[in-house]
């Protein structure tokens, strides 16, 4: 499909999913060497990037790594709140651990400047960040990102576990709203 209507708005495919696993491909090589011998705690951010962590958790194929999950809520309809709301919290030790943060996309990075400083307190001895999209032109607040699959325009996109008011995670591909 190269066009999809969710809800009232239009998008176009952006980025097909060969591309997304290329990108995948290429964070995880990169992942196994810098990770090679640590044992990792990756925290997956949802419900955003439950696809591009099984996706990446496939690709590592780490033997002592470990997987959590951190549920955030910071968008309403297209745009961010400003307002981070934690609906499933962190329960694993972070201790003296090497802990990877697996994001969708990073955008303003209010939402992973708060997962760092909160990982950080849990007592991580290193924090890695790792997102498929991220988008420089809507930085507000400055992070250092780690592994970064595809850069992106400021737009709204869509599929691959991102989502329109709750449609279109389910999609393969990533769709951008078409203006």
């Amino acid at each position: 499909m190269k066009r999809i209507q969710l809800w009232d708005k239009e998008f176009e495919i952006s980025h097909p999913f060969e591309e997304i696993q290329t990108a995948i491909r290429k964070m995880a090589a990169q992942m196994k060497s810098d990770l090679g011998g640590k044992s990792a705690l990756f925290v997956c951010i949802l419900n955003g990037s439950f696809m591009f962590a099984s996706d990446l958790m496939k690709e590592l194929e780490l033997n002592d790594a470990e997987i959590t999950f951190l549920k955030l809520a910071s968008y309403s309809g297209t745009s961010s709140s400003g307002e981070i709301r934690e609906l499933i919290g962190l329960n694993e030790s972070m201790m003296d651990r090497t802990v990877i943060v697996l994001e969708d996309i990073v955008d303003t990075g209010h939402t992973i400047a708060d997962v760092i400083a909160q990982i950080t307190e849990k007592g991580a001895k290193e924090v890695k960040i790792a997102t498929l999209l991220f988008k420089p032109d809507a930085m507000k607040v400055k992070v250092h990102l780690d592994y970064v699959g595809i850069v992106i325009p400021n737009d709204f996109i869509v599929g691959y576990g991102l989502d329109y008011n709750r449609r279109g995670r389910n999609l393969k591909d990533i769709y951008t709203l078409v203006k």
